[in-house]
């Protein structure tokens, strides 16, 4: 047997260990570039994972994600109920550069959002741009369902989505806001600094609404609204010692969650915005004003025999007595041509100034930009100054109507109407007539019911007052006979007046219930009776006995 000579294994042993500490040498450098690499990884992660949005925007990528909405403050009614509320949601974008077949992901896309246009998303994805937006406020679902799609370029931006949990209720009053969440109606626009303050986010917006009070009165106007085939409705109800709206009506209405295809007809809000000829609602500040000047009494009175001709106008009453009326027979049986004789002793000049005063010649201050401007004669003339007495020739909003008769009925204090919520009763008051007078006319007001135009209107135990209105529908070349403005103005109690609440049909029709009428006291005035009944208790008015005594001065001098 050949044995290796002592010399050559040592040379091989040494190349053996040479070849082993190169090997090593080079694992060793290996081991170090790895480390470092994942080093850099994961210090890179968790700088990812503790960025801001604003420091992810400015990677390599250089995607510029436009600002979005931040918190807007909530809105709630007056006992704290919720009307809108933010939401947290998120929005689609993606960064077209990197999309590279835009035609099969736009398909995929609108495949899981078919309300996308698949011509609109395939032309987004093909701009190469650094940012796109897709789709703005998703739902979880559909959130999850573009992540399962698994394209990279598509990214999700949070936002806050504006929520009204009510609906429809007191879409009028509350309005809608923008996809960027800014307020483009009602409160909501009026407010909008208010609301987007970053310092007053978690501040509440009070409203004096009382969203029970709102369903209530809504539900009664679109019952009435529907047995009477009108073509719209407006309702309030308001705290004549505060001037807080509690409810606001107007329909047809519309949803603020959800604002598309939502016609001009739905948006416009009925009682700030709309003005109309309300008839002899009117007569209530006519006579306030004669009573405040003195220039009747209880006791007068006026002939009421025949219509009146004034150059080629002849006015009439609706329901003629054909006699000689005393003032509260005047006021309980709507005679416009007792009405107008008084308004002629009061004067065009006192009849201005009075209605001025009390506000129907200014558009209302109420917290929304929907406000109409009141419409009445450049020139007043004699005739005007008459039919005016009995309100036709002048047109008004339903909350200019509500706020002048809370002033007549709660001692004559002029309180501006208002949205926010306050417990100030009082506090910016103007006195606009006298204690007198404003118990004479609460005592006029109860007749009306109890013995006029309104016994439709008599809620028991709620003694309530108020005043019809009729009026036809001004047309080119004069008035549509057949298109009528319903309403009566109701308040309650009149012994101490709390609520007034007020209900119109735009065009209603008579039905077999009201033998074919469709003027205020058979239409409109039932719905105040039924929202009384309805809200009185969660107002905290109880029903109660009355005393027949206090309006014994009126009712003895009108005959039944």
């Amino acid at each position: 047997m050949n044995a290796v000579p002592i010399r050559h294994a040592t040379i091989l042993e040494g190349e053996r260990k040479s070849a082993m500490e190169v090997a090593r040498g080079r694992l060793m450098v290996a081991a170090v570039l790895f480390m470092g690499a994942f080093g850099v990884m994961a210090v890179r992660t968790v700088d990812l994972g503790l960025s801001t949005p604003e420091e992810k925007q400015t990677t390599s990528r250089q995607i510029v994600v436009p600002p979005v909405s931040v918190a807007r403050a909530d809105i709630v009614d007056r006992n704290g109920e919720i009307l809108a509320t933010n939401l947290e949601t998120a929005s689609l974008y993606a960064n077209p550069s990197e999309i590279r077949n835009p035609k099969e992901a736009a398909a995929k896309l609108v495949s899981v959002l078919p309300d996308l246009s698949l011509a609109d998303v395939e032309e987004k994805l093909s701009s190469g741009r650094k940012f796109v937006w897709l789709k703005r406020k998703l739902t979880p679902r559909q959130k999850w369902q573009v992540n399962a799609l698994g394209i990279p370029a598509f990214a999700f931006e949070r936002e806050e989505e504006r929520i009204y949990p009510h609906g429809r209720l007191a879409a009028h009053a509350l309005g809608y806001v923008d996809v960027d969440g800014n307020g483009l109606a009602g409160v909501e626009h009026y407010f909008n600094d208010r609301l987007n303050d970053h310092d007053r986010a978690g501040e509440p917006l009070k409203l004096s609404l009382d969203i029970r009070v709102q369903y209530a009165l809504a539900d009664e106007l679109e019952a009435a609204m529907s047995a009477h085939r009108a073509i719209g409705a407006a309702g309030l109800v308001m705290d004549v010692r505060t001037g807080e709206v509690v409810a606001m009506v107007s329909l047809p209405d519309y949803d603020p969650n959800n604002i598309t295809g939502v016609g001009d007809d739905e948006r416009f809000n009925r009682v700030s915005q709309g003005v109309y000829e309300l008839g002899s609602t009117f007569k209530t500040f006519t006579f306030a004003a004669a009573l405040d000047e003195k220039v009747v009494t209880f006791k007068d009175g006026y002939d009421a025999t025949q219509p009146l001709h004034v150059a080629r106008f002849t006015i009439r009453d609706d329901h003629p007595k054909r006699r000689y009326l005393s003032v509260p027979e005047i006021f309980a049986y709507s005679s416009n041509i007792g009405t107008a004789q008084m308004a002629l002793d009061l004067g065009t000049e006192r009849q201005q100034a009075f209605l001025s005063n009390i506000g129907m010649l200014q558009p209302t201050t109420l917290e929304l930009t929907e406000v109409g401007a009141p419409i009445y004669p450049a020139s007043w003339h004699k005739i005007s100054t008459m039919t005016i007495s009995y309100g036709h020739g002048i047109a008004v909003s339903p909350i200019q109507l509500a706020t002048g008769v809370a002033a007549v009925v709660n001692g004559g204090h002029l309180m501006p109407a208002t949205l926010m919520h306050t417990d100030h009763a009082g506090q910016t008051s103007r006195q606009i007539v006298s204690a007198k007078t404003s118990r004479e006319m609460r005592q006029l007001l109860r007749m009306v019911v109890l013995k006029g135009t309104a016994s439709r209107a008599d809620a028991v135990g709620y003694r309530v007052g108020g005043k019809t209105g009729t009026a036809e529908k001004p047309r080119a070349g004069g008035y549509d006979r057949k298109a009528l403005i319903s309403s009566f103005m109701g308040v309650y109690p009149m012994d101490d007046p709390q609520y007034a609440v007020f209900a119109l049909l735009d065009e209603p029709r008579g039905t077999k219930e009201t033998f074919g009428y469709a003027s205020g006291g058979w239409v409109a005035a039932p719905v105040v009776k039924n929202v009384i009944l309805r809200t009185a208790p969660l107002l905290g008015v109880a029903p109660k006995k009355e005393d027949q005594g206090l309006y014994q001065q009126a009712a003895l001098l009108i005959e039944k």
